[in-house]
């Protein structure tokens, strides 16, 4: 690990084990209570679900910061998005330890430790390392300037407070149905690839990924996924979830032979209406704030507000040929 940055001397960099979950979980936390939004943060039991997906180790690819006593106010996570070419890194800095060289030291371990992985990657590709924080942070902005990253994207958690429940009508020939796991988990996964190919830094997920991701994770219910169908074909889908206190539409999708016919509207009002059943008012969503399916103007249409906006910003590693 780097011994090149400027880390407070009282404070001590080492790998994380899964004895850390709980401590890491508590610092993502604190940080986005301070940024204004915990609805972003992530349970214990999320946390551990996601260290433990393939290719990722969390004794080879984070790494946090404690003080003498062992707390840990610092943290940062590495994961090889797509052909050992891109990577994404995502960090938490306590917002009591600004100043101590400890944001730097995380991302210069995930930058040193993508270049290492990216040995494994075809040699003619473009190799890109992305990171995102709250636009909010002046700290975190100013950091990745100065460590040459430049901004990639801008990224938007837009929330509404419901007073009612919502009333959608489907397009004629589209009705849902519940969600049945075994029948229907892999042409849902086939139809979440095909509706997002389009969309910016998406690719294409196996079906092991898919379903960790999605059917794995501890907050998966059955019952909140809305699947539209067209006689034997799934048009599109709602894949939802309670996130950190709030309802949560994880995953908005239409299939193009369906577009441009008020689907995706009915889904989100659906979607809306079976939350305030349950008894959640308010229902957050992310979004590309660049989108260019018109998911913005969706969401906005309906009274959807933007609640946080985060900045994405990219480094390259090496050019090449893009993915």
């Amino acid at each position: 690990m780097t011994n090149k940055t400027p880390l407070d001397p009282s404070l001590s960099l080492r790998r994380p084990t899964f004895a850390d979950v709980k401590a890491v979980a508590d610092l993502i936390y604190a940080v986005c209570e301070a940024d204004g939004d915990v609805t972003v943060a992530v349970t214990p039991e999320s946390l551990e679900h996601a260290w433990r997906e393939d290719g990722f180790n969390p004794e080879t690819d984070a790494f946090i910061v404690q003080t003498a006593e062992g707390r840990i106010v610092g943290c940062e996570e590495l994961s090889n998005e797509q052909a050992f070419a891109h990577f994404s890194a995502d960090g938490y800095v306590h917002p009591d330890f600004h100043g101590r060289g400890i944001g730097t030291t995380l991302l210069t371990c995930a930058e040193e430790r993508a270049r290492e992985m990216m040995k494994q990657a075809e040699p003619d590709l473009r190799v890109y390392l992305q990171a995102a924080t709250d636009g909010k942070d002046a700290h975190g902005r100013q950091m990745f300037a100065d460590l040459g990253y430049s901004i990639a994207r801008y990224f938007w958690r837009m929330e509404i407070q419901l007073d009612s429940a919502p009333a959608f009508a489907l397009p004629a020939g589209i009705e849902l149905r519940p969600f049945d796991q075994d029948a229907h988990a892999r042409l849902v996964w086939e139809a979440d690839n095909e509706a997002f190919r389009e969309h910016w830094g998406s690719h294409d997920a196996t079906f092991k990924e898919w379903s960790f991701r999605k059917l794995e994770r501890p907050e998966f219910d059955p019952a909140l996924w809305l699947i539209a169908w067209d006689g034997d074909q799934i048009a599109g889908f709602s894949l939802n979830r309670f996130r950190m206190g709030i309802g949560w539409v994880g995953t908005l999708g239409v299939r193009k032979p369906w577009r441009s016919r008020g689907l995706g509207l009915a889904l989100l009002n659906a979607s809306f209406a079976d939350f305030y059943r349950r008894g959640m008012k308010t229902v957050g969503l992310g979004v590309d704030a660049s989108n260019t399916t018109g998911a913005t103007r969706l969401y906005q249409r309906v009274g959807m507000r933007v609640a946080s906006e985060f900045v994405n910003f990219e480094k390259e590693l090496r050019p090449g040929r893009s993915l």
